[in-house]
This record gives structure tokens, sequence and C-alpha cells, in this order.
């Protein structure tokens, strides 16, 4: 298994309803290599759906202990974007990442 740690958000200054349809690009780094870049929305969301080369990939934001794993969401519109499962801890929400 894959995994990355999503560092930041690119958002594309529309007006949505929903502010996770707003990202357009995520920020990650695969923790233990040289990998990471920022990278559009329905790639990522293509990872988590299908894998990367064959293997299962898992996305986590860990600014603060826990971390917080993200899950595939789908929105009224039909956007599919990443959002982290809910929990106690507001800096491990997607939303509360710098912007890059």
């Amino acid at each position: 298994m894959i995994e990355i740690k999503i560092t930041g958000i690119r958002k594309d200054n529309g007006n949505h309803a929903n502010p996770f349809e707003a990202v357009e690009a995520y920020r990650w780094v695969q923790p233990g290599t040289s990998n990471g870049n920022t990278t559009e929305r329905n790639v990522i969301v293509g990872w988590l759906d299908n894998g990367y080369n064959g293997e299962k990939v898992q996305a986590y934001v860990e600014q603060v202990l826990p971390r917080a794993y993200c899950y595939v969401n789908q929105s009224i519109h039909g956007t599919r974007f990443l959002q982290t499962r809910a929990d106690e801890v507001r800096g491990n929400n997607l939303l509360s990442l710098p912007e890059c």
C-alpha cells in the first residue's frame, strides 16, 4: 500500500456551495521517499479509487496527531473530492491546510 500525506490545497476561487468542490489540487508527499508534488484533484481521486501502478493508495492529513484519513466523497453536482473523516482535531481538516 502507498500512503500519501496531504500537506496543502489549491482552490479554484469559484463560488461553491460545497467548499470541497473549490479544491482543484492537493499538495502531497510520500513519507520516507522523495516523492511529492501538487496534483490535480481528479488524479488524486483516481489514485484512491483505482490505485497507482497496481498498488492501493491511502491519503491522510497529519497536522497534529492522530492523523485523519481521507476518503472520496461526491457532491450533488457529481464532483468527486477528498474529505477527511470527522474527528475532534480541527487541524487535520483538509480545508484547514495551507493553500499552495
